[in-house]
């Protein structure tokens, strides 16, 4: 007997497209079949995989509902999908991309809230009185209901959102991405849902720009505390919206940010192949505090790869390209880089030279004091990288008790921001503390600030 050969099974990252994961959560299997049919996978090969006769996979594609749990488990098993996509298992990753229980919340009849008003205003009385007991279980937690959207999405709901991605972006500037990850990723999925809502062209376009700020912040924030996958869809996810508005400045960021994500993890040939994307994209916005800001960390990734030449030739067309920078540059997403940021790269730049060549170490130490002294609060993860940074240019200069001073500033900063990128990158200094030479009471000293940064580094 003749068989027909399955299709292939799709790949892995059909399941983390956005539309799919979207009609996951909303256990949509007619929208899900669909677009696996899309990508090559044939109507008998999802019959096969999920236990379904191939009538009840037309069914679902003609648009039957699926509610019963046995079902959809063997539709995830079958597959090989988590079945917290189809929230049918809460897990933290479900948990980024699904709001819990995307139904209004349930209508109640007007009696039903006179008694709950009444239940309310009497425990009200009580706490007022002092006679309040432990609060009753129905009122101890809050059902999860979806925000109302609105009909039509208009320029107030982008002013809106560009507002909220404004705040959100202060907050982890000044405390670092763990204070604020949960709440930027939220608001990404409510940009997400406006974005699916009728508009009129131009506002559709705002809207995908306001999509990628968003996704570029919460995969930057993701990126703070270490979650490099999640950071990773994030930019995806920016950079999708970005080309879809035909924002090359806002591309570019994006690139730079994916960028840095692999510099810090020392992975430098693909962070250099990110910044020099980044860089065309500049170009072609023709931004010249992008096209810096691009140059200049690609001065720092050519310095930690030991090419001295290249290295320093970009950091001289950074300053001269931020130099004939004017006040058009004023997209929210390249505002935090200013004259203070080429200082603090030049800094980085050539003391990632000085690990090969110690010449290198005392105008390391320079940029970083003048970045340093001018740098305050408002970009408190700034200050702290850049105050351990300059600690280990003291230490490489041999001036221990600079070391000390400015080591401590460091290690204080990352006690208060919730940032793992700020304790990570607090490592050389550790380092070349623990390992310090001078044996008076200052090089004990800076021993112990080098182990106390290891206590932080580990916690």
């Amino acid at each position: 007997m003749n068989v027909e050969p399955r299709s292939p099974l799709p790949a892995d990252e059909v399941w983390e497209r956005l539309d799919m994961r979207r009609a996951l959560a909303a256990r949509d299997l007619g929208t899900v079949f669909r677009l696996l049919q899309k990508h090559g996978t044939s109507q008998r090969t999802i019959a096969a995989l999920t236990g379904m006769s191939s009538s009840e996979v037309y069914e679902v594609l003609r648009g039957r509902r699926v509610m019963a749990y046995e079902v959809l488990c063997r539709v995830a098993d079958g597959f090989g999908v988590p079945r917290g996509y189809l929230g049918l298992a809460y897990d933290n990753e479900t948990a980024t991309w699904l709001d819990q229980n995307l139904v209004p919340a349930q209508t109640r009849t007007d009696h039903e809230d006179d008694v709950r008003g009444h239940a309310l205003l009497a425990y009200a009385a009580e706490v007022t009185v002092g006679t309040a007991g432990e609060l009753s279980s129905e009122w101890a937690t809050v059902p999860s209901a979806a925000t109302p959207l609105p009909g039509q999405v208009g320029p107030e709901d982008v002013d809106q959102a560009e507002a909220v991605t404004a705040t959100l972006r202060n907050l982890d500037y000044r405390f670092g991405g763990g204070a604020c990850r949960d709440a930027v990723s939220a608001h990404a999925r409510w940009v997400d849902k406006l974005c699916e809502l009728p508009a009129r062209p131009a506002t559709q376009t705002q809207l995908r720009v306001a999509a990628a700020d968003v996704h570029n912040l919460a995969g930057w924030t993701a990126f703070d505390v270490g979650l490099y996958t999640v950071a990773g869809r994030h930019l995806a996810l920016a950079l999708d919206f970005a080309r879809q508005a035909n924002v090359p400045s806002l591309t570019a960021n994006v690139l730079y940010r994916a960028g840095r994500v692999y510099l810090h993890r020392k992975r430098v040939s693909e962070a250099l192949r990110f910044f020099q994307l980044g860089q065309l994209a500049a170009q072609d916005s023709g931004s010249r505090r992008t096209v810096a800001m691009l140059c200049a960390n690609i001065a720092w990734t050519y310095a930690e790869m030991g090419d001295e030449a290249q290295a320093i030739t970009h950091l001289n067309r950074a300053s001269d390209e931020f130099s004939r920078a004017d006040g058009a540059d004023s997209e929210p997403w390249v505002q935090f880089f200013h004259e203070l940021d080429v200082m603090a790269l030049d800094g980085m730049t050539q003391l990632a030279l000085a690990s090969n060549n110690d010449v290198y170490a005392v105008p390391a130490r320079q940029a970083l004091e003048a970045s340093v002294a001018q740098r305050d609060q408002g970009m408190a993860r700034s200050l702290a990288f850049e105050q351990g940074a300059l600690a280990t240019a003291c230490l490489l200069t041999r001036d221990s008790e600079a070391a000390l001073e400015f080591g401590e500033q460091a290690l204080d900063q990352a006690h208060r921001l919730r940032s793992r990128r700020v304790t990570e990158r607090l490592k050389p200094l550790r380092d070349l503390a623990v390992a310090c030479q001078d044996l008076g009471p200052g090089g004990d000293a800076v021993r112990d600030l080098g182990r106390r940064i290891e206590q932080v580094s580990v916690s």
